[in-house]
């Protein structure tokens, strides 16, 4: 048995020998191709954007549904969705306001600024204990004291409504993707395009059908934020006890009572988890669609980024994180109260006393305005000196500075980039489709050239080497860097709970706020793309190190310690072998992330399909915003396709090895 697998193993080495130097020969001669291979053929290009475009614009102008415009259906459902948002806007960020312009006269303030934060850390108290609610706390000062409340507030609204509209919708297809194997089939495949089709291509369909405005942002982040809550619905009514179940049937209990008295209340606890990633994703979303009129604390990060304003830029983006901190650990904590039984943790006074301070500190607000709102000439500003502090890293740092980015753009990242725009667009989807037949067989093969052609087809192919170019280096540096210090510290027991709260944190931040530092140092272009993709995807890498450390079976280590291997040769043999399975699932996290966060880079002026989305999103050109999304899909999808296979491929052999 033995000499059968080292047989084996010898000759996939002789022929990944062979294959790495077949393919070191073509990498040699990619600079001497003829234009002829290296360009896609203009016959082969399908105008795919001028079909989607005109189909869009056929819904939203002609088509109707039993006789009535489909325009007037998502007019009047834009219309209906603003009273909601308006109520919430009212009552959270602007009061009650009649006439406009100098005429405009508060009726009514907003709730205190004063209340809702002690309510909120009241419930931070009962759910999670004293930390939670000093940074409860300590978030809503720093939005009252600098001035971001009300966007906070603006922000908030459009989350809400979002997330309750997102949870109905997402349980109710999930509970029918649960009865129905068929229908999962199918709402599984349209989950995985959505989940992979950048933030930005949300927002076309969804501006010319619903107009400019809040509206429209509430259905782009609603649709955005339905996979999680579809998914974790299945997940969570699958893992309802069978036993549990019977007893519901022997007892007499329809399907509907079964559901809803027995199936959901047993899921709650994994329906929690969802939750909280649908809030995440929510708020996420909400800060993107603040381009289309969303308004709230992501306009003003885009509104400080024109005009580069970096102090107030990094202010708002310290308003969305501290929003985004409390309202993801609140979520998790909520999660894991369900999950552990700790039920009965918020009670009726508390619900009392909440309302009775808010009520309290609002009806005083008439008398004192500054509980209202935090009075203007009270306002603390940092952003003079964050300013001031780039100016002086710019004057005093420029040289190495730019000297970094230089020596990045030259000699490693546009040589790469150049490399792949020469390399024959043909042997690259045949290269795909042999990893595919290689890692996973007939049907990966053929999903893998099936998605490469997509992109050719749509004539987005020498984009699309610039997504894979800047993926590709942003990845391979965010797991030289995340996976060594994930493997650190998984011999450091200490510190496994701070590293996991710093890489929840940095998860938890929106993806706005990573461009700011990255322009702030290097400017527009693609190195502070590469900054900003990097620091977003190296939490993954790093969490991902750590598992596979921890998966790593103790058997076998004291196996290796008592055959004398060295501490080296164990992680070499042992440690390393047992963990790739989980370490390739890593890497497919941080290409995951790596590509929606290389999307929002396109802000900073990158030249990939990123840009090109952002582009028709600007020019209101519909069919090309959305073909270059599939296009990222594409790219996405052909990765997770390899990297689930590879994954598959070294569990296989891990086991077959030690059995």
């Amino acid at each position: 048995m033995a000499k059968g697998l080292t047989a084996k193993h010898s000759g996939m080495t002789t022929r990944r020998t062979l294959v790495a130097l077949l393919l070191l020969a073509v990498l040699a001669a990619a600079p001497h191709f003829p234009p002829m291979l290296t360009d896609v053929p203009a016959a082969l290009i399908l105008p795919l954007s001028d079909w989607v475009g005109s189909g869009l614009n056929w819904i939203a102008r002609e088509a109707q549904i039993g006789g009535v415009a489909v325009a007037d259906i998502t007019r009047a459902m834009a219309a209906g969705a603003e009273a909601p948002i308006n109520a919430l806007k009212i009552l959270l960020a602007d009061g009650w306001v009649t006439g406009a312009g100098f005429n405009k006269t508060q009726v009514a303030p907003p709730l205190s600024w004063l209340g809702v934060t002690l309510a909120t850390a009241l419930l931070s108290y009962r759910i999670s204990g004293r930390g939670l609610a000093f940074l409860t706390l300590g978030a809503g000062v720093y939005l009252a004291a600098f001035g971001l409340w009300t966007s906070a507030m603006t922000t908030l609204a459009s989350v809400l409504l979002c997330v309750v509209t997102a949870l109905g919708i997402g349980l109710a297809v999930g509970i029918w993707s649960y009865r129905s194997a068929r229908t999962e089939t199918v709402v599984r495949a349209i989950l995985n395009v959505m989940q992979t089709v950048p933030i930005f291509s949300y927002l076309l369909p969804t501006l010319l059908l619903f107009g400019y405005g809040p509206s429209a942002a509430l259905f782009a982040t609603v649709v955005y934020a339905l996979p999680p809550m579809v998914h974790a619905t299945v997940l969570a009514l699958r893992a309802v006890p069978q036993e549990t179940l019977e007893l519901a049937r022997m007892t007499g209990c329809t399907r509907a009572q079964m559901l809803r008295k027995v199936e959901l209340p047993v899921a709650v606890p994994r329906l929690a988890i969802g939750l909280n990633q649908v809030v995440m994703m929510t708020l996420n979303m909400v800060i993107i669609a603040s381009m289309i009129g969303a308004g709230g604390l992501g306009y003003d990060v885009l509104r400080a980024l024109r005009r580069l304003d970096f102090g107030a830029g990094f202010e708002a983006g310290m308003g969305i994180v501290a929003l985004a901190v409390v309202l993801d650990r609140l979520t998790q904590a909520a999660a894991e109260a369900q999950s552990t039984g700790r039920h009965g943790l918020w009670r009726r006074r508390d619900t009392l006393l909440a309302l009775g301070v808010i009520a309290g500190t609002t009806t005083l607000s008439f008398a004192i305005p500054a509980l209202a709102d935090w009075p203007k000439a009270a306002v603390v500003t940092t952003a003079p000196f964050w300013n001031a502090a780039v100016s002086f890293i710019n004057q005093e740092f420029y040289g190495p500075l730019e000297a970094l980015r230089t020596f990045a753009l030259l000699k490693i990242m546009n040589p790469f980039r150049d490399l792949l725009l020469a390399l024959p667009w043909a042997l690259l989807v045949a290269g795909a489709a042999l990893a595919g037949q290689a890692l996973g067989g007939p049907r990966t093969a053929a999903t893998t050239a099936a998605l490469a052609l997509f992109i050719v087809v749509t004539g987005y192919w020498d984009p699309a080497m610039g997504s894979v170019y800047l993926t590709a280096l942003a990845v391979a540096l965010a797991l030289v860097l995340g996976v060594p210090l994930g493997i650190w510290v998984s011999a450091r027991p200490r510190l496994h709970e701070p590293v996991r709260l710093v890489l929840d944190t940095l998860q938890t931040l929106p993806t706005l706020v990573y461009l700011l530092p990255a322009v702030m140092l290097f400017r527009n272009g693609d190195f502070s793309a590469l900054i900003a993709v990097v620091s977003y995807a190296i939490a993954p890498a790093v969490r991902y190190g750590m598992a596979g450390m921890a998966h790593v079976p103790p058997e076998r280590v004291e196996a290796a310690a008592m055959s004398g291997c060295t501490s080296w040769q164990t992680f070499r043999h042992v440690r390393l072998p047992s963990a790739l399975p989980t370490l390739i699932l890593g890497v497919n996290q941080t290409v995951m992330m790596a590509l929606s966060m290389l999307v929002i880079a396109a802000l900073v002026g990158t030249r990939e399909l990123g840009q090109e989305v952002y582009t028709s999103l600007a020019r209101g050109e519909t069919g090309p915003g959305i073909v270059a999304g599939l296009c990222v899909a594409c790219i996405a999808l052909i990765a997770d396709a390899l990297l689930k296979s590879a994954a598959t491929s070294a569990g296989r052999r891990e086991g077959g090895a030690h059995a």
